[in-house]
């Protein structure tokens, strides 16, 4: 055990990995912007600066500690350090505060009140720039950038991307894309993690509130929602519920209130997902072929692979996500339960940006040529549509979910999570509910949010190898490995996102890692606490098989896209 002194009293550490975890650890909250733990360590904001006993000051996250150092967190000289940074900051910073998007969330904003800046001395002499609303995920508004850093690296050392950088120096350096392009135009994947660690309104989310608030609000629209499972144990937050705890009948009741005709479970697609991709996965192990497959529940993920390893788009499943599957499946079923003169719109309820540009694909407009799914809302956009409403979430009692798709196996509620998907197909492969079955199944490795998981299971005479890869800048090495031709997998799931889709680019900030481990523990519990664990168990599942889309399940479920 070491030992450091922190304004004079005594504190013992380990094994952090530098001071700032140190000061952290014993209750006390320094300040800063440019700092994540995921993240390599840039120490650019200088918000978290600390005073040695000789006077020297440095950057509590770059500093590694000391046995026996002394230091200081808030003496005068600091004090004057930070609001001095803080005023520059905001000088150069568009303060439109009222109005941003950011608003509640901007940890600018929340520096500034908890150390007093309440007045600027400089003048804003920055040029102007346009805001980028090209893509389908995020807004970019480089007037509200800081020069933090944290979506340069989280695209390029968490994601592998790379899509934004820095140019120029000293007072003209900014964030950009390459050679300034449109995001639109960049090997963008949609994931909206880069939002995630935003602390300004430089990144937000594309929003598609104002269109859904027009449908609930026309007598002549029928609007139908549909809830994915990470939604329900991360929404609750914003109202007062704890972290990971299960909104899921509150937000029903909040949707209905709002205007929602129907609100159904995306987890009843992801049965329907499991089923078809289960059936896949033994037909492509039988004919050898296109092995291994990967996982298609993530659009993030299916944009990556077909952007910079598109010779093996191939080996993606035909399997539409639970929310494309939903969009075709519910499309069908409202030909025989809509009023002739309305109009339906569907809305998917989704942690996830990319499911914004998912919906706009071409495969995903089944009957001539309208689109599925009309509007995703991220988890963020639903919470401020309800709070639009005067509804407060924590106080309503809870409804249930409209049939024949309100019921769910837990194998469809544990999609929210990395290895999830794995899971809930080797549950179906192994056809058992048993108790110890199930286990077994839960502790082959494929839980954890290590970068690569890999497990073995027996199907039939054949040991199938299986990878979980947490994160999309940890599929590069087993892209590459498949790519060369040394891939040992049969079965492959990626989720853009780590930990999965709790930690969508839609979800409520902030996104820290106790955030997202409480989202975890909520979605297992809803797992473990479901009668049903098995999607074939489901009974509504073998009735819409032998009704809604009998003769057609592949139209429906499927893609068409040809990727040879």
């Amino acid at each position: 055990m070491k030992y450091m002194t922190i304004n004079n009293r005594n504190v013992s550490f380990e094994d952090e990995k530098n001071v700032l975890d140190v000061i952290r650890k014993h209750g006390i909250e320094l300040p800063t912007f440019c700092y994540h733990s995921e993240l390599s360590t840039y120490g650019a904001c200088r918000m978290c600066v600390v005073e040695d006993d000789k006077g020297k000051i440095f950057a509590s996250c770059s500093e590694v500690p000391k046995d026996g150092m002394v230091i200081y967190t808030n003496t005068p000289k600091l004090q004057h350090h930070r609001k001095m940074i803080l005023e520059l900051l905001i000088a150069s910073h568009c303060t439109d505060c009222t109005t941003c998007r950011t608003n509640g969330d901007c940890i600018l904003l929340k520096l500034a009140n908890q150390l007093g800046v309440n007045y600027i001395r400089f003048e804003n002499d920055k040029e102007q720039r346009e805001m980028d609303k090209t893509s389908n995920a995020i807004v970019f508004d480089a007037n509200k950038c800081i020069l933090c850093g944290d979506c340069v690296r989280t695209c390029s050392e968490l994601q592998g991307v790379g899509v934004f950088e820095f140019v120029n120096r000293g007072y003209d350096m900014r964030v950009t894309t390459a050679f300034d392009r449109k995001l639109e135009d960049t090997n963008c994947v949609e994931c909206g993690q880069c939002r995630t660690v935003c602390p300004t309104g430089a990144i937000t989310l594309k929003q598609n509130i104002h269109p859904v608030w027009k449908g609930l609000n026309d007598p002549n629209t029928k609007v139908i929602g549909m809830i994915a499972p990470s939604v329900r144990v991360a929404v609750g937050t914003k109202f007062g519920m704890p972290e990971g705890a299960n909104a899921k009948g509150k937000l029903v009741a909040a949707l209905r209130r709002m205007g929602f005709d129907e609100v159904y479970d995306t987890n009843f697609a992801a049965d329907l997902t499991v089923m078809e991709e289960s059936a896949e996965l033994l037909e492509r192990l039988e004919k050898n072929e296109n092995i291994p497959l990967f996982t298609s529940c993530c659009p993030a993920w299916v944009n990556y692979c077909e952007t910079f390893y598109p010779e093996l788009a191939k080996h993606l499943s035909t399997c539409r996500s639970p929310q494309g599957m939903f969009g075709g499946l519910i499309q069908e079923y409202e030909k025989n339960h809509v009023e002739n003169d309305k109009n339906v719109m569907v809305v998917s309820i989704m942690p996830c940006t990319a499911k914004k540009g998912e919906i706009l694909r071409p495969e995903h407009a089944t009957f001539d040529g309208k689109r599925d799914i009309d509007y995703v809302l991220t988890t963020t956009e639903v919470v401020r549509m309800i709070r639009e409403s005067g509804i407060n979430l924590q106080d309503i009692p809870a409804e249930a979910m409209d049939m024949p798709f309100g019921v769910a196996s837990g194998g469809g509620t544990i999609f929210g999570v990395t290895g999830g998907v794995t899971e809930a197909v080797l549950r179906r492969i192994m056809n058992s509910s048993k108790a110890d079955v199930l286990e077994s199944i839960s502790f082959t490795g494929i839980r954890g949010n290590d970068a690569v998981k890999e497990a073995q299971v027996q199907v039939g005479d054949r040991t199938v190898n299986i990878a979980v890869v947490n994160g999309l800048s940890n599929a590069k090495q087993v892209l590459d490995d498949i790519r060369a031709g040394n891939s040992k997998y049969d079965f492959v799931e990626v989720m853009s996102c780590r930990n999965g889709c709790i930690a969508g680019g839609g979800q409520p900030l902030p996104a820290n890692q106790r955030a997202k481990d409480a989202r975890t523990e909520g979605i297992y519990e809803l797992d473990s606490d479901n009668q049903i664990r098995i999607s074939n168990e489901n009974p509504f599942v073998d009735a819409v098989y032998d009704t809604i889309i009998k003769n057609q399940s592949h139209k429906l479920l499927h893609n068409e896209k040809n990727y040879d």
